[in-house]
């Protein structure tokens, strides 16, 4: 199975003088843990995760005065629409990370998660299991 048969095509994309609120308010909203981070003075993306905001937050950060630019990844792994959910997943453990920012030309065109790939491949296992028993 493929990157883009797995992976989101509901991307968010916010500033970098978003406040980490800002950031958190529309993650939540649309139900999904990250976002990119486009700087049009760099013309690079980063991306900002949950986690990036929970430990801000829970170091004691102001979530209204914390931008996302302070707590956006911009050293960014890109996944391409045609790798595979092992590529995927192999960048995520190689990386330390639980999204992929999918890429195809160039913009983003979805996000894959860790999420994304066990829903993926759960039911093929289930499916493996049942023939093997």
């Amino acid at each position: 199975m493929l990157v883009r048969d797995a992976m989101s095509t509901v991307v968010l994309t916010i500033g970098p003088t978003h406040t980490l609120r800002q950031a958190a308010r529309l993650m939540s909203a649309r139900r999904i843990g990250a976002a990119v981070v486009h700087d049009p003075d760099t013309c690079g993306l980063g991306i900002i995760t949950e986690r990036d905001i929970l430990d801000a937050v829970g170091s004691g950060l102001d979530p209204d005065r914390e931008t996302a630019s302070a707590h956006t990844t911009t050293d960014v792994v890109f996944a391409a629409p045609a790798w595979t959910l092992e590529e995927a997943a192999e960048a995520m453990t190689h990386g330390g990370f639980r999204h992929l920012i999918v890429l195809d030309g160039d913009g983003p065109v979805g996000i894959v998660s860790v999420r994304d790939i066990i829903r993926c491949w759960a039911p093929a296992r289930r499916r493996t299991v049942a023939a093997a028993g």
